[in-house]
């Protein structure tokens, strides 16, 4: 026993290898292989430890978290790999050579892993994609989970976890949702039929846009109009969000939504039909008739029973349109306003419903909207008096004079009945509608001259003004709207 002992003891201890005068036995090289690996893991430890106890309490976000802790990790690695191999008394210049040689052997062999390591660099220190960013390479949509040297591991929206090596993301296009802020944009396909009324059809996709808590306000949806199709229109919902990671979900509620919208509306989604044309109709009536007539007769019936009556889903159409191209009609502003004018001043409001004697706007505050009644009471009443002032029912509107002049509330106003429902135009999308439509600017400009004893009362004109010249009013709100709108309204 004790001979075989020491042979093994011989074996282990025999010098085997000479690098740079430093000669190594089978012994050594193993204490060599376990002090690198101990000083992997250790490294690796370290870095955990200044990513949870440190980087976590800088509030770094997770993705720069995760490239300082690699960066960390490899460079305490090849630090205690130096040390290690210096501490053996190994020369690391006569080891250069060598590296170089293994190195060109490696690069031929595993130029893929070489390519992956390098891309893996890239990753890190580029910060174009980092852990927790919502991406879509090809096919594959998921959040990155966790960026390494070799690969990346990325979550799909059904909680698999997908390892891609690095590589791809270099050679291929990459999209980030959730690269420079969270904000993207979804689009939605819609096709209708061919008889849409396309007033009607905005203002529903707009309301199911606008009833979803995920989309945002600002931006605002956003109707497009894509093509003719052959059977139908096609349209594309445009909707903001903040959350790229849930697209799918919302996209599938705004669908829901728009179901909704359609049905309550009458608004049909067309679908495939084809036209016969029958140039002998009377050989085929005769056929049909020599036959057995009176099933020729029941036929004739039975078509007649079940020929669709457009009524039902027009009366719909007809109550939606007028309810609110009708209500804008009635305003002196925009009773001359083209339908296209009428569709920009649909897409660019939305309905907004008040419970009773909730608060719509208040006395004093900045005018940032005005008001449209489609259904319910509101009562106008100021707060510093204790005083009703009027009361204002279906199709009446309020707060324009406000928003047009830039003059704070002069009145309170509050809901008199449940689920009043108001269609509001904010002064941000009336800006923009301006801008497109110089018209109508004019109108407006041209209407609000009219009300002369109003602009008096709120002290924005003068009588002494309006007797030196009749066109000081409407000088002068050309001139307010052009400073708060930003137009140009009178300049050639």
């Amino acid at each position: 026993m004790d001979v075989l002992l020491t042979k093994l003891y011989e074996i282990f201890t025999a010098q085997i290898l000479d690098v740079g005068g430093t000669k190594f036995s089978i012994a050594t090289i193993a204490s060599l292989l376990g002090l690198i690996i101990l000083a992997f893991f250790v490294s690796k430890l370290i870095s955990e430890i200044i990513r949870r106890s440190l980087l976590t309490r800088l509030r770094i976000n997770r993705g720069l978290q995760e490239a300082i802790t690699v960066f960390i990790k490899y460079v305490l690695i090849t630090l205690s790999s130096v040390i290690v191999l210096q501490t053996a008394g190994i020369n690391l210049s006569s080891l250069a050579v060598i590296a170089g040689v293994v190195g060109i052997g490696l690069g031929f062999g595993l130029q893929n892993i070489a390519s992956n390591f390098i891309s893996g660099l890239v990753l890190l220190f580029e910060q174009t994609l980092k852990v927790g960013d919502y991406i879509e390479i090809g096919e594959l949509k998921g959040t990155i989970e966790k960026i390494s040297i070799r690969s990346t591991i990325i979550r799909t929206e059904d909680d698999l976890f997908v390892i891609v090596p690095n590589q791809r993301f270099i050679e291929n296009n990459t999209v980030n949702w959730s690269y420079e802020g969270h904000t993207c944009r979804i689009h939605i396909p819609v096709s209708v039929a061919n008889d849409t009324d396309l007033l009607v059809l905005t203002e529903a996709l707009l309301t199911a846009a606008r009833h979803e808590p995920r989309v945002l306000s600002n931006p605002p949806p956003e109707v497009w109009f894509k093509s003719f199709g052959r059977e139908s229109l096609e349209f594309e919902l445009l909707v903001w969000i903040d959350d790229p990671d849930a697209n799918e979900p919302i996209r599938s509620s705004i669908n829901f939504r728009i179901a909704y919208e359609f049905r309550s509306r009458g608004i049909r989604i067309p679908f495939p039909t084809r036209e016969l044309i029958l140039h002998n109709p009377e050989v085929l009536r005769q056929i049909a008739t020599a036959g057995n007539p009176e099933d020729y007769q029941n036929t004739q019936n039975l078509q007649t029973t079940k020929q669709p009556s457009p009524s039902i889903s027009s009366a719909s159409n007809e109550i939606s349109t007028s309810s609110l191209r009708d209500l804008l009609r009635k305003i002196s502003y925009f009773e001359r306003c083209t339908e296209i004018e009428l569709f920009a001043l649909i897409a660019r409001g939305y309905r907004k419903h008040f419970d009773i004697s909730e608060i719509i706007c208040r006395e004093s505050d900045p005018s940032e909207e005005f008001y449209i009644i489609l259904s319910g009471t509101v009562e106008i009443f100021s707060e510093k008096n204790n005083q009703s002032i009027a009361t204002l029912r279906e199709g009446d509107f309020f707060g324009e004079i406000s928003l047009l002049t830039g003059t704070p509330r002069t009145a309170t106003v509050r809901a008199l009945v449940v689920d009043t429902v108001l269609f509001v135009v904010e002064r941000q999308q009336l800006q923009k509608l301006l801008n497109e439509h110089k018209e109508l600017g004019e109108q407006i400009a041209l209407k609000l001259s009219e009300r002369q004893q109003v602009l008096i009362s709120l002290g924005l004109l003068n009588e002494e003004e309006l007797q030196r010249s009749q066109y000081a009013a409407l000088t002068w709100v050309r001139d307010r709207l052009n400073n708060l709108f930003g137009i140009n309204l009178g300049k050639n």
